[in-house]
């Protein structure tokens, strides 16, 4: 195999672990807005929260990394429970942009949390993944991007059996579907939202300590999320497939323009492919063509 050839295979492999990253955090868009219409800006927020709380448990308390992961991950939940509960509930009826801005609100307000009690200077986390390399054949790979693509492919994959057989993604799908109806069918339809919401920061939650375990932790990590963004609209807001899809998409895409154009190219070809796909299919995709867009 040719250098040019291996290097080329190296960087697409670096995509694609970056790019199941990015699924897995658009996986937290995705959830929240199929069962209940709301674009979450605070995802991006949630995840550098998800970062932290590892931090506090790890370093901060001495934890396991083990015990520290799962901890991390149910903060995220918590605060998603909160803040459906405390917010989100409150507002139903109101306009999509009010809810959408009040999301807004509350990533400044998490960012300025954060700031508060750990200070905006960057951090580094314990590391509990190792740095011995992968080779792939003739390929080296990160082992810590090799660990987040198998973790988040995984668990992508474990949501999408659920999204069709679980009892509670049956009950999700159809409140997306048709609210009205999944009252009439028994549904618990505010419990959904409830769970949806829990779940879906969960994930970020997750997601964010795999992404500072590879990049370190600051309060400007949830920058991160904007690709995210990115993703679920050229995948389809509503769609769990179109997440991982539009996220190795993406993935590729920054690789590849980072690497052969230069690292100020990344964004600009992420979000050309933004206003690319808004004019062209704005539902993405593989989402719903009924989607509202705000």
């Amino acid at each position: 195999m040719s250098m040019e050839t291996l290097f080329f295979l190296e960087v697409t492999l670096a995509g694609l672990g970056s790019g199941a990253l990015l699924s897995l955090t658009a996986l937290a868009f995705v959830l929240i807005y199929k069962a209940t219409k709301i674009i979450n800006l605070a995802v991006s927020e949630l995840l550098m929260m998800g970062a932290y709380f590892f931090l506090a448990f790890a370093a901060g308390m001495g934890m396991s990394a083990w015990l520290a992961i799962p901890l991390a991950v149910a903060g995220g939940g918590l605060i998603g429970a909160v803040v459906e509960r405390g917010i989100i509930r409150r507002m139903l009826g109101e306009s999509p942009i009010s809810v959408f801005m009040v999301t807004v609100g509350l990533g400044s307000v998490l960012i300025g949390l954060v700031e508060l009690v750990w200070g905006a200077d960057p951090r580094t986390i314990p590391d509990f993944i190792g740095r011995a390399p992968v080779f792939l054949g003739e390929a080296y790979v990160s082992r810590k991007i090799f660990v987040a693509f198998l973790v988040s492919g995984a668990v992508i994959a474990v949501f999408l059996l659920l999204f069709r057989f679980w009892r509670g993604g049956v009950a999700l799908r159809a409140t997306a579907t048709d609210q009205a109806a999944a009252y009439s069918c028994g549904i618990n339809v505010p419990g959904v939202f409830s769970l949806a919401w829990i779940i879906g920061c969960a994930t970020a939650a997750g997601a964010g300590v795999l992404l500072g375990s590879i990049g370190g932790l600051s309060p400007t990590m949830g920058a991160f999320g904007l690709s995210a963004l990115v993703v679920v609209i050229v995948g389809g807001l509503d769609s769990p497939f179109g997440a991982l899809v539009g996220g190795l998409f993406i993935g590729l895409v920054e690789a590849y323009a980072g690497t052969y154009l230069g690292g100020e190219y990344k964004l600009v070809a992420t979000f050309s492919i933004l206003v690319l796909m808004l004019v062209i299919r704005p539902y993405g995709l593989f989402g719903t063509r009924e989607i509202e867009r705000l």
